[in-house]
């Protein structure tokens, strides 16, 4: 197994177990807190997300990564500007968050705010280590950590909830998270000088950091908008029902993006340097991802009823609308994911920055007019701007590999196809469940299957450049369950080294 096939199954080991938590932990705080709580908490996390990033990418992990020599010095300089830029904020933070609590009309604001600050304080810690450890791709030693740190997120926040600390019962559970994260991080790092102060050529920390940062910052801010939105306009309850309906849309980025994100970066890197086209990197990249996305987003665009009925139970079906037109926009983002990397990779990580101040100004005012017209104009708002940014941003990346329209419909085609045949089998059990053939529960698990069935068939009929991926992956997954389960002779002279 190669060092990116061996961090991508940490990585999607981790992110499983984790979605396993947050679907269990949404089912169970879904019923403990009210949509204004939820909606409460969601805005809290909306404003400390956003100036959260302008810290943590300032010298952090994106300039450790890409460094091409990188010595103590720099480490131990980038978790500096880091820090001190984070502490600072946090404590800016604290001191606003009355103000904001004025703001949005909502006493709890404050209260949410004055703990999330915390936050603040710890995640330099752990961010430094996690950056130089995926710099080494030793994936599993953050799977280790990332896995610990939600595992306490979810067990603080519903104990807290269940106890009555109404919506300060998840934001102190991300601040039990972050801290058990960074303990695991800490403890199983020897040398820890690496958080020794040090300015030592901070110029360059800072010059990364300003496009880095502000590509980060717009993005998230970006994201954050609809909640703060509609917290000002409508009401906390629409905060929450947006909020949820958002967290349904991603679970694919749960499922997928997210194994893989941690890995994109160094693993772009490492092809390029060995001499690898980054177009052609780019084009099968997006022909593997269009093949898992699009047919995710068509189940879930069908399926919205009966999952969200049994997942998240009947009080929050007004969702399913907004989860529908989410998952409509989302088929647009394919090659979100990319666009950062392979813009990084190819030296113009200002064109990173300059791609987003092109496309997310006008989407914010489309999402705030949209706001005075209810959450569902909000939903139905990204169906414009999500295809507009992803325009956007393929443009850009365009200019760096030499990308033609033609190009991306035939690295897709495929993918469409294949999309299609997984949506007409998630169509007809949700047909089922509609006309009571079935029940939501066992509708959802079948119609589940039956997609995954059609899926499978559809990848094999057209010859999808995943199906071997697959095959591959599935031997490897064989082998790696045979050597755990079956020692191999000393003799053998084999090294048995991470079970591979």
């Amino acid at each position: 197994m190669s060092s990116v096939q061996r961090s991508i199954f940490f990585s999607a080991a981790e992110r499983y177990a984790s979605l396993l938590l947050f679907l269990v932990s949404t089912a169970v705080l879904s019923r403990l807190l009210t949509p204004k709580e939820f909606g409460v908490y969601a805005v809290v996390g909306a404003v400390t997300t956003v100036v959260a990033v302008s810290s943590q990418e300032f010298g952090g992990a994106n300039y450790i990564i890409q460094k091409v020599s990188l010595s103590d010095a720099n480490v131990r300089t980038a978790f500096t500007v880091t820090f001190c830029l984070s502490a600072l904020i946090g404590a800016g933070l604290y001191l606003l968050g009355g103000m904001l609590g004025a703001l949005f009309g909502e006493a709890g604001i404050e209260a949410g705010i004055a703990v999330a600050a915390l936050n603040f304080l710890i995640t330099p810690f752990s961010m430094t280590i996690i950056a130089l450890l995926r710099r080494d791709m030793r994936f599993g030693v953050i799977a280790g950590g990332n896995l610990a740190g939600n595992f306490a997120t979810v067990v603080a926040s519903i104990a807290l909830a269940a106890l009555g600390y109404s919506y300060l019962a998840p934001i102190w559970g991300m601040v039990a998270g972050s801290a058990v994260q960074a303990a695991y991080m800490m403890a199983g790092r020897d040398d820890l000088r690496i958080f020794r102060p040090s300015l030592e050529g901070f110029p360059e920390v800072v010059r990364f950091g300003l496009y880095s940062s502000g590509v980060v910052l717009i993005n998230v801010l970006y994201n954050s908008a609809p909640q703060l939105f509609l917290a000002r306009v409508l009401d906390f309850a629409a905060v929450g029902l947006y909020s949820r309906a958002v967290n349904v849309t991603q679970v694919f980025d749960k499922l997928v993006i997210q194994v893989i994100s941690p890995v994109i970066m160094p693993a772009i890197f490492a092809q390029t340097k060995a001499g690898a086209d980054l177009k052609r990197i780019y084009l099968d990249a997006i022909g593997l991802l269009t093949v898992l996305h699009w047919p995710f987003l068509i189940l879930v665009a069908v399926m919205a009823k009966p999952i969200i009925a049994v997942w998240l139970g009947p009080t929050w079906l007004e969702v399913v609308p907004l989860v529908r037109l989410l998952c409509i926009a989302y088929l647009s983002l394919f090659a979100a994911c990319l666009t950062y990397p392979v813009l990084v990779a190819a030296g113009s990580v200002r064109d990173a920055l300059v791609s987003s101040l092109i496309s997310l100004p006008p989407s914010l005012l489309l999402i705030l007019g949209a706001s005075f017209f209810g959450v569902g104009a909000v939903a139905a708002s990204a169906l414009l701007t999500l295809p507009f940014q992803a325009a956007v941003a393929i443009y850009f990346v365009g200019r760096h590999i030499e990308l033609r329209p033609i190009d991306i419909l035939r690295a897709t085609q495929k993918s469409g196809v294949v999309a299609a045949g997984s949506g007409v089998a998630a169509a007809i059990g949700a047909a089922l469940i509609d006309y009571g053939v079935i029940g939501q529960a066992a509708g959802v698990v079948a119609a589940c299957a039956a997609a995954a069935a059609a899926w499978l068939a559809a990848l094999v009929a057209v010859q999808h450049p995943l199906l071997p991926k697959l095959k591959m992956a599935a031997g490897e997954a064989l082998f790696i369950t045979w050597r755990i389960g079956v020692p191999v002779p000393l003799s053998s002279g084999r090294p048995d080294r991470d079970g591979c």
